[in-house]
């Protein structure tokens, strides 16, 4: 199995060395097509593990793949960890990546376009993108297949630098640089605890192999350290704390999520792969990996309760009031990671990681048709400038609303199963801020239901608002674009129904999990058949504000489309909060970036201009000069001047001398 192991990982990774060397002389269909067929070999292999998980019984892998470095106390090693969690997220990653990497072919078909005609990076730009699609893929797998936390950061990090490429891949774009800047910066922040966090696991447990680290930690639970005052703090509340404070930057947590909509300015397919099921999900995963460690830090966990509340509900408002059709589903990615760090704070992990592969299928698909409507549109995203496109696109109408079914929990469809399971599980945690949780989360769905019919309604349904020229002109997709839709349509309406039972309540997750007795919300959820759970909706608030929110949007959006302008009117200042996003942006710009830059620009006048230039180079320069020139005038020619000096000179090395002696 190793072997199968390094070729999911590897094979990615040579479809990316290839494009990236070798793109211009293999051209652009070439280069397609290896980096699609090395990315389908991962992905088929990926199924073939998680089938062996499902029905063949297949061993835990945990072994080195390669040693680096040794020393005396820490191995550095490549090593892979797949058991059933990690299989999951194989194939997840790789079939979403699978089906970007097809869409991308009909996307960027026309991306000499997109640069200027004397730009060097024009002619292969088609090429780079498959190069760095195939990376991403490559950096995520060795993210969820690592098993030691060296392996860990190293491909964390990689993820971090891939998606910043991809955010600025229109590098022309001064929007797309500044996002791109602004994903790298916020996320380096989170890393910075998550580095922080790793460091005091080599520190207090000797180790960084995950198996060695998670035993130490149930050894000795209660072990203390002495951060500030004297004051003794737990060593794994610490730790989890740090932890998750770079799983906020990446999956983008509050206050750490202002990076997220920025980065629709790449490409659509990068907001598919990056934003739905990879890169913002390697911090959930991270968490639930981490369950053996988080398990034991009540306080931890309540922290991860709270941020992942308040990201699912007022992360989920701005929704409403974007007009952009990639923003409306970039702001609805961050709610959906909310409502799954709620789930790991309710000790729910299973119900998170289920959510996160629920919502992968959706939310690709939606990010996706919003590609689709995009091309049609001319690269037009204001929904003000489109409507009644249904007639124009029937199978991008069509995928979208299953993927929005799926994400408002319609009955059956898979977003119902993964999002009903989070609700019921925070119902029956009594942990700390479960309260507070259950409420964000249950009012959340309204506002799902609120701002998913609205773009949906105003894309697809109502009167057209193009300009004649894209009326004339709007069209369904090619193949290679709706075939994408088509394939991610179907996990995300019927996958839920044969592998909630399994996954979320039938321990499937197996050791791969651990959850303490006391904490097992998911034990006193547990429902007898699918039939039973979807049943049981039926006498839970949940349904019924998703209902409510689809006839709230039906009645502002279809028939009464006059009334959000006079509401918008009417309630001015919430709405400038929400256009705002609560102010976060300018806080981070004018405060943190402000000062930062006013103590750079401080140092720089004080530090570099007076006190290095000024006092220590020039000043120097000028203390010598003007050394020299009062030497000079002692050098007149006349011999008794010499002597003068001489005798003056004499009388103070005799001074001295006899100083020296007492």
């Amino acid at each position: 199995m190793k072997i199968i192991y390094l070729v999911i990982v590897l094979a990615p990774l040579i479809g990316a060395l290839a494009a990236g060397l070798f793109g211009s002389q293999l051209g652009r269909v070439r280069t397609h097509r290896l980096t699609i067929g090395l990315v389908g070999l991962s992905t088929l292999l990926s199924l073939y593990v998680l089938a062996g998980f499902m029905w063949g019984g297949r061993a835990v892998f945990d072994d080195t793949v390669y040693t680096w470095m040794l020393t005396d106390r820490l191995h550095f090693e490549i090593g892979f960890l797949v058991d059933e969690l990690t299989a999951m997220m194989m194939a997840v990653v790789s079939f979403v990546s699978l089906m970007v990497h097809i869409y991308t072919i009909g996307y960027m078909a026309d991306e000499d376009h997109n640069w200027p005609s004397d730009s060097l990076l024009g002619p292969n730009a088609y090429q780079r993108f498959f190069a760095y699609i195939s990376l991403f893929t490559f950096s995520m797998l060795m993210l969820v297949m690592a098993n030691n936390f060296l392996q860990l950061f190293f491909a964390w990090e990689a993820v971090g630098l891939v998606s910043y490429l991809l955010i600025g891949f229109w590098m022309n774009r001064p929007t797309a640089v500044f996002a791109s800047l602004k994903a790298f910066l916020v996320n380096r922040v989170g890393d910075f605890g998550f580095l922080l966090g790793i460091a005091a696991v080599v520190l207090y447990f000797g180790s960084l192999n995950y198996a060695e680290v998670f035993d130490a930690v149930a050894a000795n639970p209660d072990e203390t350290m002495s951060i500030v005052g004297g004051a003794e703090w737990s060593v794994v509340t610490v730790v989890a704390i740090l932890l998750f404070i770079g799983a906020m930057g990446k999956s983008a947590q509050v206050p750490l999520h202002v990076w997220l909509p920025d980065s629709m300015e790449g490409p659509t397919p990068i907001s598919a792969l990056i934003h739905a099921a990879t890169m913002v999900t390697a911090g959930i995963f991270m968490i639930a990996r981490m369950s053996p460690l988080f398990e034991f830090s009540e306080v931890a966990l309540t922290f991860v309760l709270v941020i992942g509340a308040i990201t699912a509900l007022f992360i989920g408002l701005i929704a409403l009031v974007q007009q952009d059709i990639k923003r409306v589903v970039a702001y609805s990615t961050i709610s959906q990671l909310g409502y799954m760090t709620v789930a790991l704070g309710a000790s729910a992990y299973a119900a998170g990681v289920y959510h996160l592969m629920t919502h992968a299928f959706f939310k690709a698909l939606l990010f996706l048709g919003a590609g689709s409507v995009i091309i049609a549109l001319h690269h037009k995203q204001d929904m003000r400038e489109m409507g009644g496109l249904r007639k124009y696109m029937p199978i991008t109408y069509v995928t979208m609303l299953l993927g929005t079914l799926a994400l408002i929990g319609f009955p059956g469809f898979s977003g119902f199963f993964s999002k009903d399971a989070i609700i019921e599980a925070v119902a029956h945690s009594d942990r700390a801020g479960a309260t507070f949780a259950y409420w964000c989360v249950l009012l959340g769905v309204f506002v799902t239901a609120l701002y998913s019919f609205r773009l949906l309604f105003l894309v697809f349904h109502g009167q057209e608002r193009m300009d004649q020229h894209t009326r004339e002109h709007v069209h369904e997709s090619p193949g290679v674009v709706t075939w994408p839709l088509i394939l991610l349509a179907i996990p995300s309406v019927i996958i839920g129904l044969f592998t909630v039972g399994p996954m979320v309540f039938g321990g499937w997750f197996g050791d791969s999990i651990t959850v303490l007795p006391e904490n097992d919300v998911l034990a006193a959820v547990g429902f007898e058949s699918v039939l039973g759970f979807i049943a049981h909706a039926f006498v839970t608030p949940a349904i019924y504000l998703a209902a409510a929110g689809f006839g709230v949007a039906w009645y502002l959006y279809i028939q009464r489309p006059d009334l959000p302008s006079r509401l918008h009117q009417r309630f001015q200042l919430p709405y400038r909060i929400l256009e705002r996003k609560y102010g976060f942006d300018e806080l981070y710009l004018n405060v943190f970036a402000g000062a930062g830059r006013g103590l750079g620009t401080l140092l720089w006048r004080v530090g570099d201009v007076r006190l290095i230039d000024g006092l220590m180079v020039n000043g120097s320069a000028r203390t010598i000069g003007r050394f020299a020139a009062a030497l000079r005038h002692a050098q007149t020619g006349y011999l008794y001047h010499y002597a003068f000096v001489m005798i003056i000179g004499l009388l103070v090395l005799l001074t001295w001398f006899v100083f020296a002696i007492r």
